[in-house]
């Protein structure tokens, strides 16, 4: 009997976007197969074989096609998560996405494995929403306690006469209102945990987001001490450790003056911020993923060049000339242009960090919309 008879084949992913779409593309060099179930009715993958089930009534056949099921969205309903489980493998847990989902699990999490956060309040009305306000000093973010990503649910209150604005535009019952951090940036760390409890972390990335979208990720960082990177490891490794995680995490931070750290949220899944790790990492995070879940020893995460991920928005770019500069790979989502969509991202590689914002800044002249580079070291190249 072949020590592989009972290997994982085919792979079940709820959701059907993008990052399904690379986690399927890293999944068929070792000979896995996918099925996607889109719960949205507006399916992307354009990949793999895709149920679309918005009413719930597929889903004994997508589990008659799965040896095990992960997913690529987390903002799915927890129970039908937990119907899964009851039939197949799910990896990482619905236990991971009921955290996840809801800001106040999330934060109490964070607390209770002493991971630093930055000040916050839960309200429920208009009014304690301006008592926070005022308690914790303006400016203030109120983000819904659900369903909030990418910038959206979300309200920045400059003064807190503005709660009931705020309150109104976001429209939950329930918000949680953090205080404002002077930070030196924004930056996240992916890692993976195995069945058998191995921990591989990335190296730490620097993210430059623009109206709540991530538009630029770059590591690794060359002022980035070992120590730091070695306390967001511990962090990461507490929350995997504590959810008995298998698959890829993010953790997304705040990098304080003093150089400590303050989390910002999570997400239990392939992430933006790793996207780099395709052409800039020795193992992909997609790869990685999918040897988690599988049980397969975890690959070296080490990282090839320094590396950025450039975020596609809204309006492809000039392709042609994007793939002339040396060492950067195009990655597109096969998706139709509209205003605030990601519709791909452009890796780019280099021999060192100056050379890497040169060739950036190249990019982003190709590329309508983009922003201008901001990196946080970039004064120092």
């Amino acid at each position: 009997m072949s020590v592989h008879s009972n290997r994982v084949k085919h792979i079940g992913v709820l959701g059907a976007g993008q990052l399904g779409r690379m986690l399927a593309l890293a999944g068929y060099p070792l000979g896995n197969t996918f099925t996607f179930l889109d719960t949205t009715g507006n399916p992307s993958a354009g990949i793999g074989e895709v149920v679309v089930d918005p009413d719930n009534q597929h889903l004994a056949a997508f589990l008659d096609k799965v040896d095990v099921v992960t997913y690529e969205f987390e903002h799915l309903p927890v129970a039908l998560v937990q119907q899964i489980e009851q039939h197949k493998p799910v990896y990482p847990s619905s236990r991971a996405i009921a955290v996840c989902q809801n800001r106040v699990e999330e934060k109490a999490l964070f607390d209770r494995l002493g991971i630093p956060t930055p000040a916050y309040r839960v309200v429920e009305s208009a009014e304690q929403l301006q008592a926070a306000a005022t308690e914790l000093g303006c400016p203030v973010v109120a983000k819904s306690v659900t369903e909030g990503y990418d910038g959206k649910g979300q309200a920045v209150l400059k003064a807190p006469e503005q709660a009931q604005a705020a309150w109104e535009s976001i429209g939950h019952s329930r918000l949680i209102v953090e205080a404002f951090v002077d930070f030196v940036r924004e930056v996240s760390l992916i890692a993976v945990r195995g069945r058998d409890g191995e921990v591989v972390f990335y190296p730490m990335a620097e993210n430059q987001h623009v109206d709540g979208i991530l538009r630029y990720s770059v590591a690794p960082l060359p002022d980035l001490d070992d120590s730091v990177q070695q306390t967001a490891d511990g962090y990461i490794r507490a929350l995997l450790d504590e959810l008995d995680y298998v698959g890829v995490l993010a953790l997304e931070l705040f990098q304080t003056r003093d150089g400590s750290l303050l989390a910002n949220e999570m997400a239990p899944r392939v992430h933006n911020s790793g996207h780099w790790t395709m052409d800039g990492a020795v193992t992909s995070q997609f790869e990685n993923h999918l040897r988690a879940v599988q049980g397969l020893p975890l690959g070296s995460t080490q990282a090839i060049g320094p590396t950025c991920m450039v975020n596609v928005i809204g309006q492809e770019g000039d392709n042609p000339a994007l793939l002339a500069i040396p060492h950067t790979h195009l990655h597109r989502y096969d998706k139709a242009e509209r205003a605030g969509r990601k519709l791909a991202h452009v890796n780019v590689v280099a021999a060192s960090h100056a050379e890497l914002l040169e060739k950036v800044r190249a990019c982003q002249a190709l590329l309508p919309g983009a922003p201008a580079v901001e990196w946080s070291f970039a004064d120092t190249l």
